[in-house]
């Protein structure tokens, strides 16, 4: 545990991308393959489930610390993160241990989730037991972990290469060999690690037993001018040209009689799917399709926002699964009869693609339709009837494009050609203070819009988005200090402040909600740019928000 706490504090202090390559190589050749399994887990991305109820974490290091809970709720809000309060605030360790990071996480932490349910008198004191042997640098990974607010700006990718260097092996190779390795539940044993960094065989392929899926390929945004396109492009002849479907990006696999359905971000949700299950068990065996998750009704793909309800739902009966059907838009095939077909070419692979769904003829598997213009300006006319088809814009994938790993251009080229984000000049009402770098600044901002027109008597303002990205450090430094001067109430760490600041809000897409109090619920907001030039009784209305939702 001291060595992970070390690596955590070496990482979290450095900007420098070699520096933090350096640490990861230098831990991972020195830890057991124990620790080693486990920390690729939580580095990559892996959190288990919920350990201790928060409520009661907070509760018991209030009391630990002696702390009355007004000062203790001061310190959080100075501090802006759970973990870190608590591990400045408990007393200092009045014992040791001598644990690795595999001995914590499987002897004390994974256990407390179970004595929550069995034993949960028990559990307040195997918590002061644990926390009374951990220095205060341990304790912040310790209850990181507990709170499942592991994040130490290292990505997914810079893991993977630090694996790679280690095993002296290619990196697209540990890629293949990483998915499925942080999905929910999954407990790494010391024989993950070492398989993640073992020698590299000529003829290694995906296990045909297994469920693991491929790395997902990822494209690149695309936003020049249209007239730069056949310069760039050349003709659209050369390129598979699709929607860009505003779903969930998924990978159905059929392999030794199971099906499996993974997301992109590497959960396996078959069971949130089940129609997706019975559509795997009419595929053969050896089956890898690639496509996009989403709500198909009336013969046209539904909002976002229905897909929303699936999501949110812990049961799924028959009636929501009537009311709420989703199908799988295939757009590409990357494994047939057990054969990994990622280096064929696109156009290749979309005619197997479209042989298989043919043949199958399933009601939940349908073909990501491939569009057609004479020339880019006739394209980009198709695209301007995205939004009203419910879809983000098209994308762009080379005929002769093979299926690469993350977002690389070495083996292919995949583009995203979004339309542009809907937009709304918002009024800032209520600011928190930000987590991390930004604990000390209020960035998590709240904007409403007004519920009547300029003029209209007793108007008011009506909260309908959250966003803390978009602006600049200096931008939002500026903004911190009209926060603090106007600020009108303070609720816990929230800030009531008097609506002086406009800023036009981005957002791909706009839906009906019952849980907003404005009715309609945003996805992705973010600040476009801060309004300086405009008076907030100029702000938009909830009329003008509501014109933006789809017919």
């Amino acid at each position: 545990m001291k060595a992970f706490a070390a690596l955590y504090r070496e990482l979290d202090a450095s900007t420098s991308n070699l520096a933090k390559q350096a640490a990861l190589q230098r831990y991972l050749r020195e830890a057991d393959a124990g620790d080693a399994a486990w920390a690729v887990y939580f580095l990559a991305g892996g959190k288990p489930r919920q350990l201790v109820p928060t409520k009661l974490l907070r509760l018991l290091a209030q009391e630990s610390a002696g702390l009355p809970e007004w000062l203790f709720d001061e310190s959080y809000d100075a501090v802006g993160d759970l973990a870190e309060t608590i591990a400045l605030l408990l007393p200092q360790p009045s014992e040791a241990h001598d644990l690795g990071l595999a001995g914590w996480v499987e002897q004390h932490l994974l256990p407390l989730r179970e004595a929550a349910k069995t034993a949960p008198e028990q559990l307040a004191d195997r918590l002061r037991a644990q926390w009374r042997q951990l220095a205060a640098e341990e304790r912040l990974v310790y209850f990181k972990l507990i709170t499942g607010a592991f994040r130490v700006g290292v990505s997914k990718l810079q893991v993977t290469q630090a694996l790679a260097a280690v095993g002296g092996i290619d990196a697209k190779r540990v890629a293949q060999r990483l998915m499925g390795y942080t999905h929910i539940g999954a407990r790494p044993q010391p024989g993950d690690y070492l398989a993640l960094i073992a020698p590299e065989s000529s003829s290694e392929q995906v296990q045909k037993t297994s469920g693991q899926p491929y790395p997902f390929f990822l494209a690149h945004p695309f936003n020049i001018p249209l007239e730069q396109f056949d310069a760039v492009l050349g003709p659209p002849a050369d390129w598979v040209v699709e929607w860009k479907w505003d779903g969930i990006r998924a990978q159905l696999v059929k392999r030794a009689g199971t099906v499996w359905v993974w997301s992109r971000g590497e959960e396996l949700v078959t069971e949130r799917f089940p129609e997706l299950a019975v559509l795997g068990e009419a595929l053969p065996d050896g089956t890898v399709i690639d496509g996009e998750i989403a709500v198909w009704r009336e013969d046209k793909v539904q909002p976002f926002a229905e897909l929303q309800r699936r999501i949110g739902r812990k049961t799924l009966g028959p009636k929501l699964l009537r009311e709420i059907p989703v199908v799988l838009l295939a757009y590409d095939l990357l494994e047939w009869e057990g054969r990994d077909l990622r280096a064929l070419p696109q156009s290749q692979r979309r005619v197997l693609l479209d042989d298989l769904v043919t043949r199958v003829q399933h009601p939940s598997l349908l073909p990501s339709p491939m569009l057609t213009g004479a020339d880019w300006t006739d394209l980009s006319r198709q695209r301007e009837a995205a939004r009203s088809m419910g879809v983000e814009g098209m994308m762009l994938k080379r005929r002769d494009a093979q299926y690469g790993v993350g977002r690389t251009k070495d083996v292919g080229v995949w583009w995203k050609w979004k339309i542009e984000p809907l937009s709304i000049d918002a009024v800032l009402i209520y600011a928190q203070r930000g987590h991390g770098r930004r604990a000390s600044l209020y960035s998590d901002y709240t904007f409403a819009v007004w519920d009547g027109p300029p003029g209209q008597e007793d108007r008011k303002l009506v909260p309908f988005a959250k966003a803390y990205s978009g602006l600049t450090d200096a931008e939002m430094g500026r903004v911190d200090a009209v926060i603090r001067k106007t600020t009108v109430e303070s609720f816990g760490p929230v800030k009531s402040v008097k609506p002086t600041l406009v800023f036009e809000l981005g957002f791909e897409g706009i839906a009906r909600s019952t849980r907003h109090k404005s009715g309609i619920a945003v996805r992705f907001p973010r600040m476009l740019r801060w309004r300086e030039d405009k008076p907030v009784a100029e702000a938009d209305t909830l009329q003008t928000l509501a014109a933006l939702l789809p017919s």
